[in-house]
């Protein structure tokens, strides 16, 4: 499906997560996925994915026997076994024998239908993969790491636990323990079988201290067993015996100058390695990612040799957790190693050398860019903290890349290359930090000095604005780095000084445009590639436009609805001048728009445009849009990413969906287009992959439809289980929690809701790249002894119960201890506290209070009774009872050093406070500080602010509050102490109003705006929700505050919503409440009328209309709509041709003109053709009552080529209809007498004269047109033996189809339509001869011509390229291009044309092609500009209906049926349709 990829990182701390086929295909454990590679090519290749699992792989195993080698079995954290097809890549069988966790898992090499696993309770499962049974085991109550089962005794199991113990068990015993190994102190991290069987000799030293050479341990029916343990050393046991013979400690290596301290705890996974037929060399990794082979046989220190020596950098350089061997069919034996560097390495293993390294992904692939420098530079930013850099056209190494990760703490969520300095790269993280890195040298980043407060969305490299651009000649940068980020603010940052403080470019948009409201936070920004331009994306969904240098707002793009995720320019190489101007916008909505702001940017309006009507809509997505891309190559091509987990390539122009990639799983990031090849595409997404793909190769066109949700509901599913688990502590067998890259995560964290950035799916990238690392030691449950239960009714006091009465502490606990020892020491107290009372001189070493006499200084003096204070204070504080302490030196007095010993333990409370103001004003007011802090920490803010109070720091109360998020007890304490004009009040507003706004409550954030007197905000904000009752409210608020323009513009809103609802009532009477919008109620009242009046669409239908005004009542139906409406005007609105002032038609014509009208696409629905339609009938209108004719019928020509371009026949030919009941355009209104007159004018207006006319006589053709179909069917339902129901019945498109493709019908089947029975014909009551125009026939004819040769030279371009990529691979079918269809259906008619004869002779080049599209070419140029700009009906098309009528009818006279086969012979005698008329 894809060319080249970059997988998911494999898993971490597992025992066996990947493995190796016989027949190369490696398969890694990564994610909830495993990856099949295959290496048995000199490079590697990414072969697909086996995909199921709900949590995360912890082992993988193939079948290693002949005709099963394809089959593969893998266990996850879900508790399940599962059994694939690798070449199918599919599901076989599930086994949910365990109920936690599983840890270890085997396929056994000897027994073909035999896999064991292991779970963290100690549970050890055999899977019988031909029966499907299980059976469990229960041999230790311990966590089992990991297990490996003997390729010479099918029954026995080799199982290795947390704590260092290894058992070896036989499964044919009910999992009897027939060895216990124990030497290790620590995990066993791997265990691995010699593959030779018996135990030959072996250079041992035994566990005793003997050595000896040719130790032969046991009777040769056993085998060796190595195992890699935490504690640093590798151990061979010897199987029959049961103990170890061999240990070998890890060489110390040198890195970097020093060695390893051999004291330092190292993080440490030391897998082993037995290759296949190499009894005497095993490999195991060791400290810093070395892997090192060891010679068994070899006596003396060094006897171990490093992998990868011949060259620098082939080593890995973190730990190494998974290795397996295979030896391909050209005798090559490799060795393929995963490690925490997320690099899958490729060994030789004869020469120790690596052959190849395959990169892979730990993150979500956040953004990916090519070089526009250069060429094949791929860069690549990331969740797992790195960056990557990859050449993507280097041949012999096809995964060449770079890793940098220096300055960069946190995911990588944006990057940009500069547009002219090779290899300068800047980048954007999720910790809102901005710097460049240069990829060609090894130095650290700059990083910018201001920081982003949130995640960084977007980084453009465009032209500095002010003050930046202020700098002098030599200062000033060439360019500037803009960042905007997720609190959405866009900062300018000078690249040549990072240190400087960048500065934010709201405050020039501010100063340029005199904006004073506040700016909605930015999202997205992109510079046109000619640097004029820079386009905004907010979070309200608005684009902005603005103008370089000064940031002057040129125009505001009001289409999306909703946050704008992307913004791409076109590019400006190569493509023709019409497309510059092109910008694509993608938002959280599901649907793309194109805008054409060539217009704006190159004639800058004199005030800012509302855009509200894009150029083009790419409907297709079914979720948000994240990221998109032009194609460098073509013309208007487009590729999107988005949320449904596809990737789309757009034809643009065409509104045409051209191919869809589907070979992600998740949602996608990032996507660009190759700069070298115009048919690859690269993205990336949240499945911690990069895939190359290609346009041409892919089964689907469109994305498939409804969102794909199933794996986010699954996960969500498990998720309670994960979290459950996550929650319990480490038992006597259990797991502790899951660590990355030395950090411990502590639980799972939000998954991804349609949030932003810095919140999607943030535990994915943590969790579930690494799988549980088990605890360092064992923790014993501690249960507490159940609690009697007390009756509601009566109290028991039991004596258990008050033995579990807990007794106060006491103060004095030295002192206390006293008295409880001998009697006979107590007594003596008594007597030595009598000499101390009664003698001048106390005992020899008597001291009361201190020592052993502590005790007594609560008998003796107030000094003895300090020394005994003192000594019971250090005994608090040592015990940490500094709630004790305190009391002790109120007691004494010391008021002030209790307060300070309270505050700096944290210690103060309610009591110690209210005793405070004693020590004085100052240690009071330092007390309530402290005490404030302290309930901070505690999350008490109201009281900390309440104390606050009482000193009186009003505004340090008023703070706190709000730094908490406590916006509403904020605003009514300021409220209530402060005057109503303080300007904290209007700060607080804002600040909670912003809160409110970003978290959805935008009636509440309306409320705070308009209490701080922001109505333009509180009106924006409400219209955020974008439904009619919010626009409603939204414009009314604006109203009632003054602002003007905001409010007209909302009700606008309100109204087109409501009248695409068919809802006319409600929309008139929201516009009735604007006096300035009276012409678009005009415009409004045209589109009711015409809805009511077209019979055929189901729009206007009464049925589907949720209200209708009282003249939408169905009126006389011989009168025009243009008289049904002047008068309606005249009667409902005021407006005639007396109205003056605002109802002037002077006015509303003018007011009407600054309308846009949007281009003609074919997504267009019928309501929305009808309000562009009757738009122009309101311009008619009013240009009547202004007597303007010409005007007036450019007007009503638009309104009718609106359907007639749309396809729409049937609501055309009724529309003509409607406007001219007897068929003659020059009869405007019979009501009011108006005819259109065109006379000889001044020479300056003969322009304008001539578009007038020719404008008429288009108009006047297509009635005439639609009058000639009408006449045609009513007199064919005449016929006695007539058409066929289901010709006469079918539409015009069908019917032209019919006739003038395939030649209508059969010649028999007119026989038979054609009898001799006498009919009854009417005449025709038009001319008819108006259709028969020869000018616009030759422009027709030429036309058609030029369609005909592009579609030749297409199909031609299109055999040229096939045949330059090659034959065709089987399976695949030659489509014909269309002129290989037609010339077969040409040439296989006897009586074919002869062009058609020419050209079967004589095949057409590209020069002939060419040759004849200028010819024709020149033709349409030499005709004049009203015959190509007011087009009549196809000339053919009406000979052929005159002729065919005139066979059955005598109304068509001799000269028209001549005049029609003139016609027919010049332009048409190519057609099938035209043999039957002419000799």
């Amino acid at each position: 499906m894809h060319e080249r990829s970059l997988p998911a990182s494999p898993n971490w701390y597992c025992s066996r997560c990947s493995d190796v086929s016989s027949s190369g295909l490696l398969g890694v454990g990564a994610k909830n996925n495993i990856y099949l590679i295959d290496v048995s090519a000199s490079s590697c290749r990414v072969a697909g994915e086996l995909v199921g699992h709900k949590d995360l792989v912890t082992g993988f195993s193939f079948c290693q026997h002949v005709g099963q080698s394809h089959i593969c079995v893998s266990s996850s954290t879900d508790g399940s076994v599962r059994f694939w097809d690798s070449d199918n890549k599919v599901l076989i069988r599930e086994d949910a024998a365990h109920q936690t966790s599983v840890t270890a898992l085997h396929w056994s090499p000897l027994d073909k239908n035999l896999v064991v696993s292991g779970d963290e309770k100690g549970i050890v499962v055999c899977h019988w993969y031909n029966t499907g049974d299980t059976s469990s085991f229960f041999p230790e109550p311990r966590t089992i790491f990991c297990l490996s089962c003997s390729p010479h005794t099918w029954s026995c199991v080799a199982v290795g636990y947390k704590d260092g113990m290894i058992v070896l068990i036989d499964v044919s015993r009910k999992g009897e323990v027939m060895h216990r190994l124990r030497g290790h102190d620590d995990e066993i991290h791997s265990l691995a079988w010699s593959s030779v069987s018996g135990e030959d000799a072996l250079y041992c030293r035994s566990e005793d201290g003997e050595g000896s050479m040719g130790m032969s341990a046991g009777d040769g029916k056993g085998c060796y067993l190595a195992s890699g343990s935490k504690d640093q050393t590798v151990r061979v046991w010897s199987s029959s015996k049961g103990k170890a013979v061999m240990t070998l400690k890890l060489p110390f290596m040198k890195k970097r100058g020093s060695a390893v301290d051999p004291g330092v705890k190292e993080r440490l996974w030391l897998h082993v390695h037995w290759p296949k037929g190499r009894a005497a060399q095993l490999v195991s990794s060791c400290f810093s990612g070395e892997l090192v082979m060891w010679d068994l046989t070899r006596a003396g220190k060094q006897r171990w040799t490093l992998f990868g020596t011949s060259s620098e950098g082939q080593n890995h350089n973190r730990i190494v957790f998974n290795m397996s061997s295979v030896r391909l069919q050209d005798d090559r034996e490799l060795l393929i190693s995963t490690s925490m560097d997320r690099e899958i390495k490729c060994w030789d293993l004869t020469s120790l050398d690596c052959l190849w390294t395959l990169p892979t992904l730990g993150g979500f692939v956040y953004a990916l860019t090519f070089s526009p420098v250069g060429a094949g530079c791929l860069a690549l930013g990331v969740g797992d903290n790195m960056i990557r850099v990859w050449n993507t056209l280097t041949t012999q190494n096809q995964y060449d890349t770079r890793s940098f990760w220096q300055g960069i703490k946190s995911k990588v969520t944006a990057l940009a290359w500069h547009p002219k300095k090779e290899g300068s790269l800047s980048f954007g993280t999720d910790d809102g930090k901005v710097g460049i890195y240069d990829v060609f040298s090894n130095k650290p980043p700059q990083i910018s000095s201001s920081y982003h407060r949130k995640t960084v969305y977007t980084l453009a490299w465009g032209p500095p604005v002010p003050p930046m651009s202020f700098g002098a000649a030599g200062g000033k940068p060439s360019c500037s780095l803009y960042s905007c980020a997720g609190e959405g603010v866009i900062l300018q940052h000078d690249p040549s000084r990072l240190s400087g403080e960048a500065t934010d470019i709201d405050n020039l948009i501010r100063d340029t445009n005199s904006i004073k409201h506040k700016l909605s936070p930015h999202t997205d920004l992109n510079w046109k590639p000619d640097g004029k331009v820079v386009a905004i994306g907010n979070e309200d969904g608005c684009i902005d436009v603005y103008e370089a240098p000064s940031l002057k707002l040129l125009c505001s793009i009001q289409q999306h609805h909703k946050i704008i995720n992307t913004l791409r320019w076109h590019h400006d190489h190569g493509s023709s001048a019409e497309l510059h101007g092109l910008l694509a916008s993608g938002s959280s909505n599901a649907i793309v728009y194109v805008h054409d702001l060539r217009s704006i940017i190159e004639n800058p309006p004199d005030s800012p445009v509302v855009l509200t009507e894009p150029y083009r809509r790419l409907c297709g997505h079914t979720a948000k849009i994240t990221g998109m891309a032009w194609s460098p190559h073509h013309d208007a091509r487009l590729v999107t990413v988005s949320y449904d987990g596809t990737a789309q390539v757009w034809d643009v122009l065409q509104e045409a969906a051209l191919s869809n990639y589907r070979g992600h799983h998740g949602y996608l990031l990032s996507v660009d287009w190759s700069p070298v090849d115009p048919d690859v595409i690269w993205t990336g997404g949240k499945d911690f992959t990069l895939q190359e793909w290609r346009v041409s190769k892919q089964e689907f066109t469109k994305p498939p439809k409804g969102k794909k949700n199933t794996e986010l509901k699954e996960k969500m599913k498990a998720n309670p289980r994960q979290k459950k688990k996550n929650k319990k502590t480490s038992g006597s067998g259990g797991a502790a929690l899951p660590e990355v890259n030395g950090e411990t995560v502590k639980g799972e964290q939000k998954a991804a809701t349609g949030q932003e950035l810095s919140g999607e799916d943030e535990d994915d990238e943590v969790s579930s790249t690494n799988s549980a690392v088990p605890a360092a030691a064992n923790v014993e449950m501690q249960r507490k002894p159940p609690v009697t239960a007390r009756s509601k009714d009566k109290p028991v006091f039991s004596e258990s119960n008050l033995q579990k009465k807990k007794k106060p502490r006491s103060m004095l606990p030295v002192s206390t201890s006293m008295d409880h020892r001998p009697k006979e020491d107590l007594l003596q107290d008594c007597v030595t506290l009598a000499s101390v009372r009664h003698s001048d001189a106390p005992p020899a070493g008597c001291v009361p209070g201190q020592g052993e006499h502590i005790h007594l200084g609560l008998f003796s003096d107030r000094p003895a009774l300090q020394r005994m204070f003192e000594a019971e204070e250090e005994s608090h504080v040592e015990a940490g009872h500094y709630d004790s302490v305190v009391y002790l030196r109120l007691w004494s007095g010391d008021l002030e050093g209790a307060l300070q010993l309270a505050t700096e333990k944290g210690e103060l409370n309610d009591h110690l406070l209210s005793i405070a103001p004693m020590a004085g004003f100052q240690a009071w007011s330092r007390t309530v500080e402290a005490f404030v802090k302290q309930l901070c920490l505690q999350e008490q803010y109201l009281k900390a602010a309440s104390h606050l109070l009482s000193i009186n720091k009003l505004y340090e109360a008023v703070e706190l509050l709000r730094s908490h998020k406590l916006y509403r007890e904020a605003i009514a304490l300021v409220k209530a102490r402060l005057p109503a004009d303080e300007p904290v009040l209007k700060e607080l507003y804002t600040c909670w109003a912003s809160v409110l706004e970003k978290d959805g409550h935008f009636s509440a954030a309306a409320k705070c705006y308009l209490a701080a007197g922001a109505s333009f905000d509180a009106a924006k904000v409400i219209a955020r929700k974008n439904d009619v009752s919010s626009l409603r409210t939204a414009a009314s608020l604006a109203r009632i505050s003054g602002e003007v323009a905001l409010a007209q513009s909302l009700a606008l809103r309100c109204a087109k919503d409501l009248a695409a609802d068919l809802d006319w009532v409600g929309a008139q009477e929201v516009l009735s409440a604007q006096e300035k919008l009276l012409v678009h109620r005009l415009h409004l009242c045209v589109a009711e009328l015409l809805a009511a009046m077209l019979t055929d669409p189901p729009a206007g239908s009464p049925a589907s209309c949720v209200s209708s005004n009282t003249w939408a009542s169905p009126g006389e139906p011989h009168i025009s709509i243009q008289d049904r409406v002047r008068g309606v005007w005249e009667k409902h609105f005021g407006v005639s041709q007396e109205s003056a002032g605002n109802h002037s038609a002077t006015y509303l014509l003018q007011e009407l003109k600054s309308v846009e009208s949007p281009t003609l696409t074919a997504n267009i629905p019928l309501r929305q053709l009808q309000l562009y339609a009757s738009l122009h009938l309101t311009r008619s209108v009013l240009s009547c009552l202004l007597d303007d004719d010409r005007q007036l019928i450019k007007e009503l020509w638009q309104a009718v080529s609106w359907f007639r371009d749309a396809g729409h026949f049937c609501v055309s030919a009724e529309l003509c209809r409607l406007l001219f009941p007897d068929g003659d355009v020059r009869v405007f209104s019979r009501k009011y007498s108006k005819t259109l007159n065109h006379t000889e004018e001044e020479e300056e207006e003969e322009e304008e004269e001539e578009e007038a006319k020719a404008a008429a006589n288009s108009l006047q053709a297509f009635v005439t047109y639609h009058r000639l179909y009408e006449h045609w069917w009513k007199n064919s339902t005449r016929m006695q033996n007539g058409v066929l129901h289901s010709e006469a019945d079918s539409s015009p498109a069908e019917e032209l189809t019919d006739r003038v493709v395939n030649g209508g019908v059969s010649e028999s089947r007119e026989r038979e339509n054609v009898c001799s029975t006498t009919r009854t014909f009417d005449k025709p009551d038009f001319d008819a001869s108006l259709l028969l125009s020869e000018p616009h026939a030759v422009c027709q004819t030429a036309q058609r011509s030029l369609r005909e040769i592009q579609e030749r030279l297409a199909a031609m371009v299109l055999q040229h390229s096939r045949a330059q990529s090659g034959p065709l691979q089987s399976g695949e079918e030659e489509v014909k291009s269309p002129t290989q269809i037609s010339t077969t259906g040409e040439t296989s008619d006897s009586h074919g044309s002869a062009d058609a004869a020419q050209r079967s002779e004589e095949p057409e080049t590209l020069v002939t092609l060419s040759a004849k599209m200028s010819e024709h070419q020149k033709q349409l140029a030499a005709l004049p500009v009203t015959i190509k700009m007011f087009p009549h009906p196809d000339v053919v098309e009406c000979c052929l209906v005159l002729l065919r009528l005139s066979e059955s009818s005598p109304s068509v006279s001799e000269s028209l049926q001549q005049a029609a086969k003139d016609l027919l012979r010049k332009h048409g005698a190519s057609l099938k349709a035209s043999r039957r008329f002419l000799p």
